[in-house]
């Protein structure tokens, strides 16, 4: 019997028992393994995979639903992979539309690489913003933040929910509520009583990511990262929203040094909602 040709096989929902098959698909691409975020992916998230007959995974992406369940405001599309050995055939593409076909009416957004953006530009989607990966150790320099921070404890939560909210312009209770146990340190920064900033650091690979980050302005950025660093000896990385030029150069001063840049697309909205200017990072690129 014939094996059946990938562009022919079936996309099928994925669950948290795909984790390890997705972490293969990474890693065959030359990606880090990234079981840990894989694992916030699929469980907050919608995975979409085909499988390859011969075992594994063809192809695998993650959608990222914001908003009220039954019409979710915004959808952000990440983890978008395909075997080294399928590639090129466009089984990509494919997937794709079978997202878009889901998705209807609900808005997308997601980050692309300048290997991935034609594809996107071809199915309709448009580049709205950069965000630019920094990598390294941090290594404090000049004037610290003036803004104290301290570790988030279960009261911030709605708080923070509800900061997160109106900066992000739409309800992520589902990824936010998972920050407790999935990152290894949550912060918030306050101004008399209110919560005016919060970050989490979470564990991938050899390094700590850094987001969300969310904060009334670029000083309380400066403290919640630089707390963030005081507590872990790994190196941090974290993607930037390339309008943030201050915090940029900040981080550059401390060490950290840029990694690569991400178009920042959007599909069926011209920008995305919320208010940028309080939005320096987010949780992964991957969910938006």
């Amino acid at each position: 019997m014939s094996t059946p040709s990938p562009s022919t096989l079936p996309v099928r929902r994925l669950t948290l028992r795909d984790v390890t098959a997705c972490a293969d698909l990474s890693e065959n691409r030359g990606w880090p393994r990234e079981e840990h975020k894989w694992g916030l992916l699929l469980s907050a998230g919608t995975g979409h995979g085909i499988d390859d007959p011969d075992g594994g995974l063809v192809s695998a992406c993650v959608v990222t639903s914001y908003g009220p369940y039954e019409r979710p405001e915004l959808a952000a599309i990440g983890m978008v992979l395909v075997a080294e050995r399928h590639a090129r055939q466009g089984i990509g593409r494919r997937l794709m539309h079978h997202v878009l076909a889901e998705a209807g009416d609900t808005p997308l957004t997601l980050h692309a690489t300048e290997y991935g953006r034609p594809l996107y530009e071809e199915l309709g989607f448009k580049t709205t913003g950069r965000a630019e990966m920094l990598r390294g150790h941090f290594r404090p320099s000049g004037p610290a933040p003036s803004v104290r921070t301290r570790p988030a404890t279960a009261e911030d939560l709605q708080a923070i929910l509800r900061l997160d909210g109106a900066v992000f312009g739409t309800d992520r209770t589902l990824m936010i509520t998972r920050l407790p146990a999935f990152a290894d340190q949550l912060r918030v920064a306050e101004n008399d009583g209110e919560i005016i900033g919060y970050a989490a650091a979470w564990p991938n690979m050899d390094t700590q990511v850094v987001g969300p980050l969310i904060a009334r302005d670029t000083e309380t950025a400066k403290a919640l990262v630089a707390d963030l660093a005081r507590n872990t000896d790994r190196p941090l990385r974290t993607d930037i929203d390339v309008r943030h030029e201050e915090l940029l150069a900040w981080l550059k001063l401390q060490g950290l040094e840029s990694w690569s840049f991400n178009a920042v697309m959007t599909y069926g909205i011209p920008e995305l909602p919320g208010d940028w200017s309080r939005r320096f990072a987010p949780l992964t690129v991957a969910a938006g």
